[in-house]
């Protein structure tokens, strides 16, 4: 079993209680091209022990099942648990930061953990370098997002 973890960050001129919402299975929906999600919990409002199931998406080679194992909307913190059965299990989590009233940093961490060869391969790939620029995007992806709600 082979694991790999990185964390970039990023400012976007946004206040946080506009931001941070976007770090949903719902919320990404409006900012990340091709995302959806398979409601299975009848509603879309996020909660710790919250189920989603995605086809394919961000570093998945197959249908992953995601879980939010915290989430405190008071402290602007979610972490996802992204099972990739047979493959590789990820953690993801998402800090944002107030820094002023219009602006908000946000901490992006991916950790991989293998569960067979094909995860040990992708995690053999997945680069430091690979992943900034997955941030950047991110990054890229919301600025436009705003730019065009505004």
């Amino acid at each position: 079993m082979s694991t790999v973890k990185h964390t970039a960050d990023f400012q976007i001129s946004q206040p946080i209680d506009i931001l941070f919402p976007l770090f949903s299975a719902e919320g990404e929906k409006l900012w990340v091209p091709g995302w959806d999600y398979e409601n299975i919990m009848g509603t879309s409002d996020l909660h710790e022990d919250y189920i989603f199931l995605t086809k394919n998406h961000d570093h998945a080679s197959t249908d992953a099942i995601w879980l939010v194992k915290h989430y405190k909307p008071e402290s602007y913190f979610v972490q996802f648990y992204k099972v990739e059965p047979e493959d590789k299990v990820g953690i993801i989590t998402v800090q944002c930061t107030k820094m002023n009233k219009s602006l908000t940093q946000v901490e992006v961490s991916y950790e991989y953990i293998s569960l067979s060869k094909k995860g040990d391969e992708f995690i053999e790939s997945f680069t430091s370098a690979e992943y900034k620029e997955f941030i950047a995007e991110w990054n890229s992806l919301l600025v436009s997002y705003f730019e065009t709600k505004c």
